[in-house]
């Protein structure tokens, strides 16, 4: 048997370069391979990875949303469902539209097999197909809160500026309790000329006091969008009067009923 060489005279041939390297130099890397100290490269990390996990979306013992039950009888049950602000039945893109909606600010009711829902709808409620065919839609009844609009004017017909309700010099007004009136001052000949209401003729200038209630007001007169809005008070007088903060002698009568 033929002895193995060492010293200065054993070489070894890098698996790597193909190169003569001192035996003793020599190195074993992980995947076997034998080169010389000069060409060793560790294993790379990312050969072998450390396990990973899916991130957590879910809650233990979570809880679904649950409506307000307002009563419940013989099987029957009523669920309100009023959301708050833009947050109800916004747009009729959202759901399946079978054509039967419903537009502007209204209340409404829906019945829907034994099951009641009332929802408050700011702008369209559109009832899907899916509902009014596998739940048997029965109706749907609304109540449309409208306002009545007036459009405010100011002329000099000879003896001072007047208030002009829709052409009509002064006119004397019929509003019912409960109901919304609006008196729009867009009109540029209202400036300087904000209109309010009292239950004095003639307002603050013959000693009476401005009545607010339900009064609300918007812009500048004369500019565009401005506006004195009143929503009829059930404890409303039988009789206000609507006239001018800066000038006497411009209102006229508003009967309540």
């Amino acid at each position: 048997m033929s002895n193995l060489s060492r010293g200065k005279y054993a070489q070894f041939i890098s698996d790597r370069s193909g190169q003569a390297f001192p035996y003793s130099e020599m190195v074993i890397e992980w995947n076997g391979s034998r080169v010389h100290v000069s060409e060793f490269e560790a294993k790379h990390p990312q050969l072998e990875p450390k396990p990973t996990t899916a991130d957590g979306q879910g809650l233990r013992n979570a809880r679904p949303q649950i409506f307000t039950q307002a009563s419940g009888d013989g099987g029957f049950m009523n669920v309100d469902l009023t959301l708050p602000g833009d947050f109800a039945f916004q747009s009729s893109g959202m759901i399946p539209d079978d054509g039967s909606s419903v537009n502007n600010k209204r209340q409404a009711f829906m019945s829907l097999g034994n099951v009641s829902i009332t929802g408050v709808v700011n702008n369209t409620l559109v009832i899907p197909t899916a509902i009014s065919s596998s739940l048997s839609l029965n109706s749907v009844t609304t109540t449309t809160t409208s306002v009545t609009v007036y459009a405010v004017t100011v002329a000099n017909p000879g003896s001072g500026n007047k208030y002009y309700i829709d052409g009509v010099q002064q006119d004397t007004l019929s509003l019912t309790i409960g109901s919304t009136y609006r008196f729009d001052q867009s009109d540029s000949s209202n400036a300087t000329h904000p209109l309010r209401f009292s239950t004095t003729s003639g307002g603050t200038h013959s000693g009476g006091t401005e009545y607010t209630t339900g009064v609300t007001t918007s812009g500048t007169p004369g500019s565009t969008g401005a506006y004195t809005e009143i929503t009829v008070d059930a404890s409303a007088p039988s009789t206000l009067y609507y006239y001018c903060t800066n000038h006497s002698g411009m209102g006229g009568q508003i009967n309540i009923s």
